[in-house]
């Protein structure tokens, strides 16, 4: 994969935070963006902004006045050498980003110093006067500030290398199968679906996604696979010409397969939000029942989400869970398995949990942060 080496620095903070990363060339803004919160230590959890000269990137906001392009339709190669990157325009984080040229083989985190300040702290000033209550245990509300901010982690650049890199993504092993297998081209059945030896093969490789002891006959035997096919025409990574069904060239570049997979979810909607939150409790949680699950996620649609004007109840959430577990499944975010002891399914974080949708990472990350507080 072609990169570009980026160095990132964080504007009026001490000490230093720097940030030296291959990301890939091809990015858009909305990948970049994701790139460098997982760089830098953010959780996403405000708004942001490019700057480019004159020219201003964000997220489209019918209330603002600002003039800003839509982010969406730039790319890294879009900008000059060097920009700004906003984040958080309440605390006013302001991040120098410079382009160095060609980056490594790979994506990741080459170099970097200092650690990310916490959320919410103030900005550059605020952080630096709780540096200084923090150092001094006499200070009246060194107590306080220490609750509220708990240990702040020093860098860690093999993690954070690790992380650069699963933010970039990876094409989930299931699409890739189906896509290997669509590649000669493979004919249709009358009624439109993948043909006997496609099912049965793909059985072969995800045995979980048929619960009966016997050869599939028909491709909605295996739901996840008929969920998939349709999500990869949908999608434009196969196209179906005179009965015969084949891997677009969209479907030979790794990250335009991600990019394409990850367009099915939309921004805000219910499914993705639900989907999200699912996936990050389970890689950070380990298995559990779907129930337990449903219970768990409950709280965090309750607040936003509601059904004939009332918050949606746990019991909601539980059938809106499986309504989509399909979907997880087809493209291994989850592994489901049945459980005889206490005739349930148990739900687990799959392969593709943690290298598919961006915003599952941060929220693993703000969960394990909410659990060591």
């Amino acid at each position: 994969m072609k990169t570009t080496r980026l160095r990132v620095t964080m504007r009026d903070v001490v000490p230093a935070v720097v940030r030296v990363i291959d990301v890939p060339a091809a990015s858009t803004l909305p990948e970049l963006h994701h790139l460098l919160q997982a760089a830098l230590g953010w959780t996403d959890s405000h708004l942001h902004q490019f700057v480019a000269g004159e020219t201003t990137y964000g997220v489209p906001d019918e209330d603002s006045d600002e003039e800003e392009q839509d982010e969406a339709g730039a790319r890294l190669r879009d900008l000059p050498a060097a920009f700004t990157y906003s984040y958080d325009f309440g605390d006013g984080w302001e991040h120098d980003v410079e382009v160095l040229g060609l980056g490594g083989d790979e994506p990741g985190c080459v170099y970097g110093e200092g650690r990310c300040p916490p959320e919410d702290c103030g900005g550059p000033g605020g952080y630096a006067d709780l540096l200084a209550v923090l150092a001094d245990p006499s200070h009246d509300d060194h107590d306080r500030l220490r609750e509220w901010a708990g240990e702040l982690p020093e860098f860690d650049q093999p993690a954070t290398d690790t992380l650069v890199r699963l933010t970039v993504g990876e094409v989930p092993a299931s699409v890739r199968l189906v896509l290997d297998l669509l590649a000669p081209g493979v004919k249709l059945t009358p009624g439109g679906r993948l043909p006997r030896v496609f099912v049965r093969t793909v059985q072969a490789e995800r045995p979980s996604w048929y619960r009966l002891d016997r050869p599939a006959s028909v491709e909605e035997d295996l739901y996840p696979l008929t969920i998939l096919h349709d999500l990869l025409r949908d999608v434009g990574l196969a196209r179906l010409r005179s009965g015969v069904l084949s891997p677009t060239k969209a479907a030979g570049d790794d990250l335009e397969v991600i990019r394409r997979l990850c367009s099915f979810f939309k921004p805000r909607a219910f499914a993705t939000n639900l989907i999200i939150g699912a996936v990050a409790l389970l890689a950070a949680g380990g298995p559990q029942p779907a129930k337990l699950l449903a219970a768990a996620i409950h709280p965090l649609l309750s607040y936003t989400w509601s059904t004939d004007g009332r918050p949606i109840t746990e019991e909601e959430a539980r059938m809106e869970l499986h309504g989509v577990v399909a979907l997880m499944e087809a493209l291994d975010l989850v592994e489901t398995e049945w459980d005889k002891t206490i005739r349930q399914d148990v739900w687990q974080a799959g392969p593709s949990a943690l290298s598919l949708l961006p915003d599952v990472i941060g929220l693993v990350a703000y969960f394990a942060r909410e659990e060591h507080e």
